[in-house]
């Protein structure tokens, strides 16, 4: 029970703690719309199986232990948010986006945008690894781990399906997108700003 409390705590922690994923979510949502934005919270919960599965495979142990693995990893994922960021921050194009006629993304660029955000987050990697690593002991039983891991997913499913949906809102959405350049300015920065800061990150753990 103490495990299961400590695994719960940590996720739930981790999850609502702003970073890369959720401006990733808010960008999508007030510019895209719901679907979008939903399908981006979902493209987050599979890239946090990606951590999930290389860490019970035991590649987790690996970067860990390995500075020059976990570099790579971290740059990466790092350059990503900062191509996005910069993306972002210089699009002056002013859009002016009708839901009735469609997304102007497809489903599978939202589902990719999101997956990519936290399969290369380097702070998906260590908030994994450290609860796999510190929570969780070599006897806990397989099926365990695959549940822990399961509960990560969907406790990043359900809150950033409601950030989608706050962020989507009609008239809500209608005042962001009056402002979209300066959000753009102000997500963007963030987005590099997490970039940058996870590029200087130390490897050793």
């Amino acid at each position: 029970m103490a495990e299961l409390l400590a695994v719960a705590l940590i996720t739930v922690l981790a999850v609502i703690s702003p970073g890369a994923d959720f401006a990733m979510t808010v960008r999508n949502s007030y510019l895209y719309g719901r679907t979008p934005g939903l399908l981006s919270a979902v493209g987050i919960s599979l890239g946090v199986l990606v951590h999930v599965t290389y860490t019970i495979l035991g590649v987790g142990l690996l970067i860990a232990h390995t500075p020059s693995a976990f570099t790579v990893i971290k740059l990466i994922g790092a350059g990503y948010l900062v191509y996005v960021g910069i993306k972002t921050f210089t699009n002056r194009t002013q859009l002016d986006v009708d839901l009735s006629d469609g997304p102007v993304i497809t489903s599978g660029q939202a589902l990719r945008t999101g997956f990519l955000t936290n399969a290369l987050n380097p702070k998906t990697t260590l908030f994994v690894l450290s609860t796999f690593t510190q929570v969780i002991h070599q006897d806990t039983p397989l099926w365990r781990q695959i549940g822990y891991g399961l509960f990560m997913s969907l406790a990043h499913l359900v809150w950033f399906s409601l950030a989608a949906l706050f962020f989507s809102n009609d008239r809500l959405r209608r005042k962001m997108l009056r402002k979209q350049v300066v959000l753009n300015r102000v997500i963007g920065s963030v987005l590099v700003g997490l970039g940058v800061a996870l590029a200087l990150t130390p490897s050793a753990t």
